[in-house]
């Protein structure tokens, strides 16, 4: 069948935004531009205390998305948990990540729960019901083979990664390699912006650090900066807006992005296509899919030792950095949303 109409579901909760959030805007404005009349369904979501999650996942699941106002719905697009549940026999999902917390994350520094006996028990409940929604799904893609390899490993399910460029691709333009090194993360534990500011003290003196971002982790990563002695050296710029954070990827000398097991990773596209080598961490997940050590970046130990020894070697060969950063542009200038879209809408 020709697909005409498009609903694409997310979760949204109140007040934050997100890559996800700005993953679902994409998307709809992509596939409007191609001429599909499509539209947004989102419900907020609270995970804590425990005890919310499964009645927010079953509003989910009390969702028929056949029609609205009479009119049919071709297909839907579902993201993250709990959008797969509802209801719709031309479900599709690419999935931006399952409720972490009870799978990889579990009984880690970054998640709620524990080895408990009602830990234990939620969590079974909850991966049998992503084993029921996302297998009704006719088609399944993921944001990056990290999401991919989770859901086969968790779930038993096979999946396609699917890449998508970031919301600035367009504007991102190379430009002088300076005397600062860019952050640009949600200051959560995850995302681990303290390794970042830790390692300032591993970096020649005369570099210092832009942080772009805030988050419930702020104070945490302001105080890592006490504690290193380098909280001259770094600069809290908070949220900026799309021109400032141009113009920082612009003048940067490379991009320090090392989160704990990142789905996809977008920051490091945007470093990419800004002509800026990227590093990152051996366990930051997703953004390994892009990141070459010693061709467009460093992969290195989750340490700040290490990490601020990349920085130097950047800073002392800056011909590497450049080229380091035309090998990322390369890359990343690969990634579209054409290639997104047709496998989107293909099983209608």
């Amino acid at each position: 069948m020709t697909v005409r109409t498009v609903l694409v579901c997310e979760t949204q909760v109140p007040l934050v935004r997100g890559g996800a959030e700005l993953l679902v805007r994409q998307l709809v404005d992509e596939l409007r531009a191609r001429g599909f009349d499509t539209d947004r369904v989102s419900l907020p979501f609270k995970w804590y205390p425990k005890q919310e999650i499964l009645p927010h996942a079953a509003a989910w699941g009390l969702l028929d998305l056949t029609e609205s106002n009479g009119r049919p719905i071709d297909l839907v697009i579902a993201t993250k948990f709990p959008t797969y549940l509802a209801r719709h026999p031309r479900k599709v999902c690419w999935l931006v990540h399952q409720h972490r917390a009870a799978y990889e994350l579990a009984a880690t520094p970054y998640s709620d729960f524990a080895h408990e006996e009602i830990d234990v028990a939620l969590r079974d409940r909850l991966m049998a019901i992503d084993e029921r929604a996302l297998g009704e799904c006719v088609g399944r893609y993921t944001i990056s083979r990290t999401v991919t390899a989770r859901l086969a490993r968790y779930n038993g399910l096979d999946s396609t990664p699917l890449y998508h460029p970031p919301l600035l691709a367009s504007r991102l333009a190379p430009g002088p390699y300076g005397d600062y090194v860019l952050s640009v993360a949600r200051l959560e534990h995850n995302k681990r912006v303290d390794l970042a500011v830790r390692s300032v003290a591993h970096w020649p003196e005369r570099l210092s650090l832009v942080v772009v971002g805030e988050g419930s982790q702020r104070r945490a990563v302001e105080q890592a900066a006490e504690e290193a002695g380098v909280a001259h050296r770094v600069r809290f710029a908070g949220a900026v807006d799309d021109d400032a954070l141009l113009e920082l990827y612009r003048g940067a000398l490379a991009v320090v992005y090392v989160p704990f097991d990142e789905d996809y990773g977008l920051v490091t596209l945007e470093g990419f296509l800004a002509a800026k080598p990227v590093v990152t961490a051996s366990d930051s997940g997703g953004t390994l899919e892009f990141v070459d050590d010693g061709v467009n970046g460093a992969v290195t130990a989750p340490e700040p030792a290490a990490i601020g020894d990349a920085v130097r070697r950047l800073d002392e060969r800056r011909a590497d950095a450049a080229a380091f950063g035309a090998a990322g542009r390369e890359r990343a200038a690969a990634i579209t949303w054409d290639a997104v879209i047709e496998r989107l809408v293909a099983h209608a």
